[in-house]
């Protein structure tokens, strides 16, 4: 009896066990783990650069002669800072054409830091993880070898993460043999195949590498339509390398990875005509200056009675700013320049922001519609307008901003006056890479591109420079706006004048320097 009972309890005992384990492997929210680690490219992608550096560069012995005209306008290897030579002096010739000024942004930065070879180690520690993490099989170049026996798709082929879909385009065009084959290779994903034909043997499915052979090129080929991909390894947005071969020939393309993009759009109401309360919200941000911000105010109602006005203000004692469709908002004292910007912008409910100074002033020719009308029909993100001063100069602040690859040391940045080219069906208005702080944006692009907060007093150009390459900007001198007077005589200028001006032109240590050198990875930069 004794001997039954013990036996009972180990038959207990095991399939508790049993169970347990079963319901480990079996548990269907125990799931595969992976490294979502930034890495650099796989096997594959070692494949890719060595095939095509060997494609590219194959006739040493064949002589060539440089065309110097076309020669001189390829990207090379000079990042170099210089500026303009001094010349003779020749009046009002700098107003009209400015020179060119250079800085070495490592000897502005490091010159008086502490420790300055520990600042370029953790640069570089830093820059090397974000080219890693922003980095993507999809930029690998992959060059198509001639005669390529392989016809796949080059680019175009998207799946969601975790989510399956059928290759288009395999297919193997050969000569007739007794026996053709093909194989496939990925490294963050499966190959399977969504429907069968006979005459074609498969090995792999559900693995990365897959291989199809048959006696028929015709089967094969049509089995090639049925080969399947299925991302393994979760991740929002990357892409994978896919290796598709076959006898003495390879190929490489790329499988984007990534959750489709959702709009952001904004329900403005259906009108023939552009409604610009709907439309556009006015942004600002005050500092000592209530009787400006009153004067901006009242002139933003005599065109625009019913536009949303946002305001955010650091007063270290502020005044209750009322009225319709204004939304006030207090910050801490001193908070800053780009800080208020990014408070009122978060607090934009419509399609544009338009962005003014509180010292400027709205006349019969700051035509919004303008503004809203060339947003609509081009592919622009934000365009600037034109702020006239007391003198009658409209200033419209174009600049085109370029980056050259430098080496270890960091970029090269140089900021230009002027404009890329005009606009075609918009005269007065081009296409640039900085404008005026008065511009009219997209808020869902404008909060993408943000604005660094550090900047507490001065800065402008930062937030252009952070949109190089986000932002599509143009310039249309036809729609202007009055620029306040600043000329005050010295023993006329009130406390608050005085205050602000204490508070705007106060040193910023190096804080500029800081963030073109480690946060822009900038060795140098020139600007006009």
């Amino acid at each position: 009896m004794k001997v039954i009972h013990k036996n009972a309890i180990k038959t207990i005992v095991f399939c508790v066990l049993l169970l347990g384990a079963l319901f480990h492997f079996w548990n269907p929210w125990t799931s595969l783990r992976v490294d979502v680690r930034p890495r650099e490219g796989g096997p594959i992608q070692e494949q890719i650069f060595a095939k095509t550096a060997n494609l590219i560069g194959l006739y040493p012995d064949v002589p060539f002669h440089i065309k110097e005209a076309v020669a001189h306008r390829l990207a090379q290897n000079t990042c170099v800072c210089k500026a303009d030579e001094k010349t003779f002096k020749v009046p009002l010739l700098n107003q009209f054409f400015p020179p060119v000024w250079a800085q070495n942004l490592q000897k502005a930065f490091l010159g008086n830091h502490p420790d300055p070879e520990g600042v370029k180690r953790h640069r570089t520690q830093e820059y090397d993880k974000f080219k890693i993490r922003s980095s993507s099989p999809a930029d690998v170049l992959i060059v198509a070898e001639a005669n390529n026996p392989l016809q796949y798709p080059s680019q175009g082929v998207e799946v969601q993460p975790l989510k399956t879909i059928i290759i288009p385009g395999l297919a193997l065009k050969q000569n007739k043999r007794s026996n053709y084959l093909v194989n496939l290779t990925a490294e963050l994903g499966t190959f399977d195949v969504a429907a069968t034909v006979e005459g074609v043997f498969i090995k792999g499915g559900g693995e990365k590498h897959i291989t199809l052979s048959g006696s028929r090129l015709s089967a094969l080929n049509q089995q090639l339509q049925f080969v399947t991909y299925t991302s393994i390894v979760f991740h929002p947005k990357t892409a994978d390398s896919v290796q598709f071969a076959t006898e003495g020939h390879q190929a490489f393309f790329t499988i984007k990875i990534g959750h489709r993009t959702i709009p952001n759009l904004y329900n403005s109401g259906h009108s023939r005509d552009y409604n610009i309360t709907a439309l556009v919200t006015i942004a600002t941000k005050t500092f000592l200056r209530y009787d400006k911000l009153k004067d901006l105010i009242d002139s933003i109602r005599e065109y625009y009675p019913s536009i949303t006005i946002v305001i955010a203000d650091d007063n270290e004692h502020p005044q209750p700013v009322t009225g319709p469709h204004i939304e006030h908002y207090i910050m801490p004292f001193g908070k800053g320049w780009f800080a208020g910007r990014n408070l009122a912008v978060s607090q934009v409910t419509t399609k544009y922001v338009l962005w003014v100074d509180d010292d400027f002033i709205f006349t019969a020719n700051t035509k919004l519609e303008k503004m809203v009308d060339i947003l609509e029909r081009t592919t622009l993100d934000l365009v600037g307008g034109a702020v006239r001063e007391v003198t009658g100069y409209a200033a419209t602040f174009r600049h085109t901003i370029s980056v050259e690859k430098g080496g270890t040391e960091g970029d090269c940045l140089h900021i230009r006056l002027g404009y890329h080219h005009v606009i075609e069906g918009f005269p007065n208005c081009v296409v640039a890479d900085a404008v005026i702080n008065f511009f009219m944006g997209r808020t869902d692009k404008m909060r993408q591109v943000g604005f660094d907060p550090r900047l507490s007093r001065r800065g402008h150009l930062e937030f252009f420079i952070d949109g190089l390459g986000l932002l599509h900007i143009g310039s249309c001198s036809d729609v202007i706006i009055n620029h306040a007077s600043k000329i005050v005589l010295p023993w006329r200028k009130t406390d608050e004048q005085k205050a602000y001006e204490k508070f705007r032109y106060s040193v910023q240590s190096n804080l500029s320097d800081e963030i073109f050198y480690f946060k822009y990875r900038m060795k140098c930069s020139t600007s006009q």
